[in-house]
């Protein structure tokens, strides 16, 4: 489903409606790499890109995430590891962000050395099985 609306009103209605609708990035960074996970109601979660559109989807159409097969049964993601992946060590909601504005990955050594920190956590889960 697609909105034809002013990006800030874009915005507001993908959210409410548990997705998002933005434009099309020219950064890789932006579409491949998880800037965020988002918990859904069923307990699965969504890695998000920049765009707060399931990692490697470029498009500015409104996505709902639950009409796409890009949520995960994650093992071994409690309070503590929710934590560690925040990059302000909140973690707590449903969603959790890996950096911000202020701390993008590719504006210094610094910043990517915490958030290749945070992809390591990430790449150490498990999916559960369906039983």
């Amino acid at each position: 489903m697609q909105y034809k609306t002013p990006f800030g009103v874009s915005i507001i209605v993908g959210f409410l409606y548990g997705g998002c609708a933005m434009g099309i990035s020219t950064d890789f960074r932006a579409v491949y790499f998880p800037y965020c996970i988002e918990r859904m109601a069923d307990g699965t979660w969504v890695i998000l890109n920049r765009q707060y559109k399931p990692v490697g989807f470029n498009t500015g159409d409104f996505i709902r995430y639950e009409d796409f097969p890009v949520s995960a049964k994650l093992e071994g993601i409690g309070p503590g590891v929710l934590k560690k992946l925040a990059y302000d060590g909140d973690g707590g909601g449903g969603k959790v962000y890996l950096y911000d504005d202020g701390c993008v990955p590719t504006h210094s050594k610094a910043n990517m050395d915490a958030y290749l920190k945070k992809l390591a956590i990430l790449a150490k889960l498990s999916l559960e099985r369906e039983s």
